[in-house]
């Protein structure tokens, strides 16, 4: 990633950290990305002996696992310049994305888990921040087949119409839920989780507003998975559908039971999962720019390196200038996010918005320059 950094004002540590993680990106990421995409059937990519377990123990043994736990935990917040967080994220997305989204969603259920003060709770977080060896896999069901973007307009607390809540359902009986539903193939981690950040219907008279959040190991009987689902992109990134049948779980394990506050928690997820892919999708821009830069240096046209073909030059420029306006967003949103708690959604969801579009963008330019090769 040879460019000049803008962010004079980067810690010591920032950089330390920043190298560190260029190493394992560049050295274990990137390849293992893509010889898991070069496999015909998704199910590969996670057998044993995958390179993926590889990139899973790199990442963990690096402890990049344990940046959002405090301290007292055995984690990384507190003491770690937020400056940092967005350094590794571009680092890991300039290798590969797939893999990248993989590795930062595991967190999700263990990290919900800190909202709960019960001893099985926060016992669970500790075995995965000391988890090196990547036997505990987190996953975040929040999509079902019929509700994907109900769960951001959820935030809204007018937003209560019955028949855009979730379809899974958990209902109270004693002292246990009986949990009923499935999530969609688009879960990322989906069939190898061992445990879920699961957002359940309530109430699904409320919609949206009638919502919990359980966090629960997916070892419990009447829970199935799909097949892995197969994809043109991010074949890295594992992802499929969770069925739940009359899953018994304690009451305990439903660590958001009040609405108003499950509504707020979500809302915070959600400004911490956009906020990251914004910062993530920069890294993939940043690298298809990088590819088509070295390669028009390379390849000769007319006598000469295609670079100095003047509107090759001009392609190359405007590539550049729209990955380091999507960095800027990204790391300004993510200033403000970690200063200004709960940040701001809006600018979160328009940050991932313009990296991701500018990561399709630059990708597609640069198959362009490579012409034929492309």
């Amino acid at each position: 990633m040879g460019y000049t950094e803008l962010d004079t004002d980067l810690s010591k540590e920032a950089l330390a950290v920043q190298k560190e993680v260029q190493k394992f990106a560049r050295e274990v990421v990137r390849p293992a990305g893509i010889e898991l995409d070069k496999l015909p059937d998704p199910a590969d990519v996670y057998a044993d002996g995958s390179v993926y377990w590889d990139v899973v123990k790199g990442y963990r043994e690096l402890g990049l696992h344990t940046a959002a736990f405090p301290k007292e935990l055995g984690g990384m917040a507190g003491d770690m310049d937020p400056s940092v967080g967005p350094l590794i994220s571009e680092c890991m997305g300039h290798a590969d994305a797939g893999l990248t989204i993989s590795l930062s969603v595991s967190v999700m259920p263990f990290y919900a888990a800190a909202l709960s003060p019960e001893p099985v709770h926060q016992n669970m977080i500790k075995d995965y921040i000391n988890d090196t060896s990547g036997e505990m896999i987190g996953c975040w069901a929040i999509t079902e087949p019929a509700h994907g973007s109900d769960a951001i307009l959820g935030i809204n607390p007018k937003y209560d119409d019955p028949n855009c809540g979730y379809d899974l359902t958990a209902e109270l009986k004693g002292d246990e839920y009986i949990l009923n539903g499935q999530k969609s193939a688009w879960v990322s981690n989906g069939t190898i989780a061992t445990h879920a950040s699961l957002h359940v219907a309530l109430d699904p008279a409320k919609g949206m507003q009638g919502s919990g959040i359980c966090v629960i190991p997916l070892d419990l009987a009447g829970i199935s998975r799909g097949k892995p689902l197969d994809k043109i992109g991010q074949r890295p990134l594992n992802q499929g559908e969770i069925f739940f049948q009359d899953v018994k779980i304690p009451k305990s394990h439903m660590i958001v039971s009040d609405s108003a506050m499950a509504t707020m928690t979500a809302k915070m997820i959600l400004t911490g999962a956009n906020g990251g892919m914004g910062q993530m999708f920069v890294g993939l821009a940043q690298a298809a720019y990088d590819e088509a830069f070295a390669y028009a240096k390379e390849r000769i046209q007319g006598g000469v390196p295609i670079f100095e073909h003047k509107n090759i030059k001009l392609q190359l420029f405007n590539m550049f200038t729209k990955v380091e306006a999507a960095r800027a967003l990204a790391r300004r949103v993510s200033r403000y996010n970690s200063n200004t708690p709960p940040g701001s959604l809006p600018h979160a969801i328009a940050s991932k918005i313009l990296s991701t579009n500018t990561a399709f963008e630059v990708a597609s330019d640069a198959i362009s320059v490579f012409g034929g090769n492309g």
